[in-house]
């Protein structure tokens, strides 16, 4: 989740700044956020070294994580920057893996295996790159290690033509992916521990039968599953909803009003700027494209989400993996810039051409300058404002 260089997340909570009266702030009925105040895990698979590498024995707490989920033990552990909340490291194991992993003490029991089941659902459609999970845990996750490279034109031009494809590959329902299987089927399904050489003939068995149906998730509809935007929980609709006319309320219900709500109630929002975004909710039917069926997304696609690589293709990261928009990948690679991004968008348009978009840009954008205004604070409500004003003037 990006923020603004140098800048803070907010303080809130009783006797926080967002606690202070302020009559130019918004007020709604209060609601709990529901987070927890969990934070963050940033994309740290791109990030360089920093410090020396130390044993991964004795009493280094991530390296008895990743031996136990691995089943193999740590020579060598190397601390890796670019991450506010989580821990992120370069591991050595003794099997000779070099593997990336990031741990966060605290984290929900589902905080990373929704992360992992993201992961997988992207690689499932045979598109997107992503790096491979090896092994997932209520605290940990491994997956393989990825060098990064610098971006060039070729891998920007795949991403666009691999976003194409992607989006082409339908969800089975509007937000949250169907849930995982439960942890105690870890020997079956791969999503505790390590993935094994099975469970992933299984899920490439299930992808090939799946495109062949035109659709390349591999997953059917069923009640949604846990999916975190940045330190957020994500809701759904219950029962599941796919009617392709059905975005906009999912987007408005589910994206838009929660995420305004907390964001009101942390006082980072001024009172004309609620206004305006809520006004946007009811009229998003007027201002959102024809229907059209959910689309797999990766849901949180920053820039700093795109992993160029050294081996000449673009990784995606830190998914929040659901159905929805497409336009919404886009519109967030356009929100905080992207190495190459004409040559992305172009590859892109070449093979699903969206007459229109850029008109619908700041309502695509709107939903994660809301996150961040509610995890960062009053600089990004003038920004969800403008966003509003801006779509519904389009």
């Amino acid at each position: 989740m990006a923020r603004m260089p140098g800048e803070r997340p907010q303080t809130t909570g009783a006797g926080g700044p967002a606690d202070a009266a302020d009559p130019d702030r918004a007020r709604l009925t209060p609601r709990a956020a529901g987070s927890g105040g969990l934070g963050r895990p940033l994309s740290a698979e791109a990030a360089d070294p920093s410090g020396p590498p130390r044993s991964g024995r004795g009493r280094s707490g991530p390296a008895e994580q990743v031996a136990a989920a691995t089943g193999a033990a740590v020579r060598a552990v190397r601390p890796l920057s670019g991450g506010d909340i989580c821990d992120a490291y370069r591991m050595e194991l003794a099997d000779g893996r070099i593997v990336f992993a990031k741990t966060l003490a605290g984290a929900p029991a589902d905080f990373f295996r929704a992360e992992a089941a993201g992961l997988r659902a992207l690689a499932a459609t045979g598109t997107v790159a992503v790096p491979p999970v090896l092994a997932v845990r209520a605290g940990v996750l491994v997956l393989e290690f990825v060098r990064a490279g610098a971006p060039d034109a070729a891998q920007a031009e795949r991403l666009g033509r691999d976003l194409a494809a992607l989006h082409g590959s339908g969800a089975p329902q509007w937000g949250n992916l169907p849930a995982p299987p439960r942890p105690g089927h870890a020997a079956r399904d791969g999503l505790d521990g390590t993935a094994s050489a099975a469970s992933a003939a299984s899920a490439a068995s299930a992808a090939s039968a799946a495109k062949q149906e035109g659709s390349g998730t591999g997953i059917t509809t069923g009640p949604a599953g846990p999916c975190y935007l940045g330190p957020l929980p994500l809701s759904s609709p219950h029962p599941p909803q796919a009617d392709p006319a059905g975005w906009p309320a999912f987007h408005a219900e589910h994206r838009l009003l929660p995420t305004l709500r907390l964001a009101v109630d942390r006082g980072a929002m001024a009172r004309g700027d609620a206004r305006v975004v809520e006004e946007l909710c009811g009229r998003i039917e007027e201002v959102a494209s024809p229907p059209q069926p959910p689309a797999l997304i990766h849901g949180d696609l920053w820039h700093g989400n795109v992993l160029w690589s050294a081996d000449g293709r673009v990784r995606l990261i830190d998914p929040a993996a659901q159905g929805g928009h497409p336009e919404t990948d886009l519109a967030l690679l356009e929100l905080f810039g992207c190495p190459c991004l004409d040559r992305i968008l172009a590859a892109y348009a070449e093979l699903r051409p969206l007459p229109g978009r850029e008109r619908r840009r700041p309502l695509h954008q709107l939903h994660h300058l809301l996150v961040h205004a509610a995890l960062f604070g009053a600089g990004y409500g003038a920004q969800c404002g403008a966003a509003a004003r801006a779509a519904l003037t389009a």
